[in-house]
C-alpha cells in the first residue's frame, strides 16, 4: 500500500510541476483520499518518529532550525516550504520517499498550523512536541485565542514522549496540565521580558515573570558592534551567531534548542547547529537584484508584524514596501493591521509603498500613523521593481508581505534577482 501511495504522490507532483505548479498541498491531498492510513504507516517507521512544531508566530523557522539541529546526528524529515496541512505533511512525505515506497529517514520534523495539527495529531502521535505562543491570528479561521489554546491542548495531550514550552506565554505554559509527557521549558530573562510581549502584555496588560526553569534561556541580543547572541543552556552561557536576524528568531532558537537537548545533543553542538540555520523560506531571506538587495519579510498578525517592524529600525532601509493580500491564507479580515504601530516607519529616511490587493487600505493604515506613503501600487512586481529603481546600488530594499504576496514575491525574486 505505501508503495502504491508514494507513486501516486510523485506522479501527481511530476505532473504539477510539468505545467509551472509548486504542488504543496494537491499531491498530499490525493494520496490522503485515495490512501488514508498512509501517514500512520510511514510515520511509523521512523525510530525518532515525529516532532510537531505548532503555535501563531515563528513556526516556520522555528521548525527549520530544530531540523537543522537534529540533521547533525540524524537523517531529519521536514516540509520545509512551510504547507503546514496535514496535506503538506503527506506531501514532503512521498516526494521525499524512494520509489520502492520506503522512507529513508530517522526523524521527522513537522510545521502545523494550531488547527490541522489536532488533525494530524489524531492520525499520529508524535513522539515531541514544541509549542510556541498563541496570539491574535486570522480571527476569520479561528475566533478568539483560547480557541487557539485549548486546539495546542490537545496536541500536547497527544504527544508521548516530551512537550518543550514556552514558558513566558501563560496559555502555552499552562499546557502542562495537559500532557503525560515529559514536560520543559524555554523562557527569555527577566530583563528582556517587556520586548517578546506575550498577547495580553500586548494589548495593555501587565507584565507577567514566570518562575518556571528554562532548559534554554535567551540573556542578551546582539547589540551594535556584536553580531552574537547569549544563550543559557543547561545552566551555561554560549554565544550564538544567528544568520535569521530579528529578537524575534533569537526566541524561536531557544525553543529550537530545548528540543535539541530533548535529544541528548550536547550543548556546544546545539550552538553549532543554529549558526549553521540560514533563513526560512520568506522569513528573511535575501535576493541581490540590479546590485541592490533585497528582503523578504513575512508578516500576518500584529504581534509578528511588531516584531518584524524591529529588524529595520536597528538596520534601516533606503525604501520599504508592505505588501498585503486578504485571500484565503492570508485572512480575509485585514482589520488585524490596526492593532500594528507603524510609527517606526515614519522616522526611517526611506522610500515607502503599499501594494497588494490591499495597498489602498494600507496606505490608509499608515496616514493615521502620520506614515507618508510615496507609492499606491497593487501590482506586486511593480512595486518592487519601483523600489528598486528609487534607491542607490548597495542599498537595501525591505518588502514586508502577507502570505500569498510573500509566495508572488518570492517567485518574482527568483526570477529577476540571485538569492543570498
Amino acid at each position: 500500500m505505501n508503495l502504491l501511495a508514494v507513486w501516486l504522490g510523485k506522479l501527481t507532483l511530476l505532473a504539477l510541476r510539468a505545467i509551472g505548479r509548486r504542488g504543496n498541498a494537491l499531491p498530499g491531498l490525493v494520496v490522503e483520499k485515495a490512501f488514508p492510513g498512509y501517514l500512520a504507516r510511514a510515520m511509523a517507521t521512523l525510530p525518532h518518529g515525529v516532532v510537531v512544531v505548532s503555535g501563531t508566530n515563528g513556526k516556520t523557522t522555528t521548525t527549520k532550525m530544530v531540523a537543522t539541529l537534529l540533521d547533525q546526528r540524524l537523517r531529519v524529515l521536514t516540509n520545509d516550504t512551510g504547507s503546514n496541512f496535514v496535506r503538506g505533511a503527506i506531501t514532503a512525505t512521498v516526494e521525499h520517499a524512494r520509489w520502492s515506497g520506503s522512507l529513508p529517514y530517522d526523524v521527522a520534523v513537522f510545521e502545523l498550523d494550531e488547527a490541522w495539527a489536532v488533525r494530524f495529531v489524531e492520525r499520529v502521535p508524535p513522539q515531541r512536541a514544541l509549542l510556541l505562543n498563541v496570539m491574535r491570528d486570522q480571527l476569520d479561521r479561528f475566533g478568539e485565542i483560547d480557541t487557539t489554546a485549548r486546539l495546542l491542548a490537545k496536541v500536547a495531550a497527544a504527544t508521548t514522549g516530551h512537550v518543550v514550552l514556552n514558558r513566558d506565554d501563560q496559555r502555552i505554559a499552562a499546557l502542562a496540565g495537559a500532557t503525560g509527557a515529559e514536560v520543559s521549558y524555554y523562557g527569555v530573562a527577566p530583563r528582556l521580558r517587556e520586548l517578546f510581549p506575550n498577547d495580553e502584555e500586548l494589548y495593555g496588560g501587565p507584565l507577567h515573570m514566570s518562575e518556571l526553569p528554562a532548559a534554554v534561556e535567551l540573556r542578551e541580543l546582539p547589540g551594535p558592534g556584536r553580531g552574537a547572541l547569549t544563550l543559557c543552556i543547561e545552566g551555561a552561557e554560549h554565544d550564538v551567531v544567528l544568520r535569521a536576524e530579528g529578537a524575534h528568531n533569537a526566541q524561536n532558537a531557544c525553543g529550537a534548542a530545548a528540543v535539541g537537548l530533548t535529544f541528548g545533543l550536547p550543548p556546544q553542538a546545539v550552538v553549532d547547529g543554529l549558526a549553521a540555520v540560514s533563513p526560512a523560506f520568506g522569513r528573511g531571506q535575501m535576493f541581490a537584484v540590479d546590485g541592490r538587495d533585497v528582503v523578504l519579510q513575512l508578516v500576518k498578525n500584529p504581534a509578528g508584524f511588531r516584531q518584524t517592524l524591529r529588524t529595520v529600525q536597528t538596520d534601516p532601509p533606503a525604501a520599504v514596501v508592505v505588501a498585503i493580500n486578504d485571500d484565503y491564507a492570508d485572512g480575509r479580515d485585514v482589520s488585524w493591521l490596526w492593532d500594528v504601530e507603524f510609527t517606526a516607519l515614519a522616522r526611517l529616511p526611506a522610500r515607502r509603498s503599499t501594494a497588494g490587493t490591499r495597498a489602498a487600505d494600507m496606505a490608509v493604515r499608515l496616514s493615521y500613523d502620520d506614515v507618508a506613503v510615496d507609492e499606491v501600487e497593487p501590482e506586486l512586481e511593480k512595486a518592487v521593481r519601483a523600489a528598486v529603481a528609487a534607491v542607490r546600488p548597495g542599498e537595501r530594499v525591505v518588502v514586508f508581505s502577507t502570505y500569498t504576496a510573500m509566495w508572488t514575491l518570492h517567485a518574482v525574486l527568483q526570477r529577476i534577482g540571485v538569492a543570498g
